[in-house]
């Protein structure tokens, strides 16, 4: 399932995703994964990136 709620979140705070990548630690390909749905990321990932946008867990990461 792709993840639109962080695409989405990541294009409002202007950042690339290369940008995203490097604030937390991992490749510009790692965060192309994640948006298309086709890695599943660490619990710390994930936290590291709601972080850097700005957002919960619940937000960005947890299925409706």
């Amino acid at each position: 399932m792709k993840n639109k709620r962080m695409k989405i979140a990541r294009v409002e705070s202007d950042l690339s995703q290369e940008q995203l990548a490097r604030i937390v630690g991992v490749t510009r390909q790692t965060i192309n994964l994640i948006e298309s749905g086709k890695y599943n990321p660490s619990l710390k990932l994930c936290i590291d990136i709601s972080k850097a946008l700005n957002k919960t867990l619940n937000d960005l990461f947890w299925e409706e």
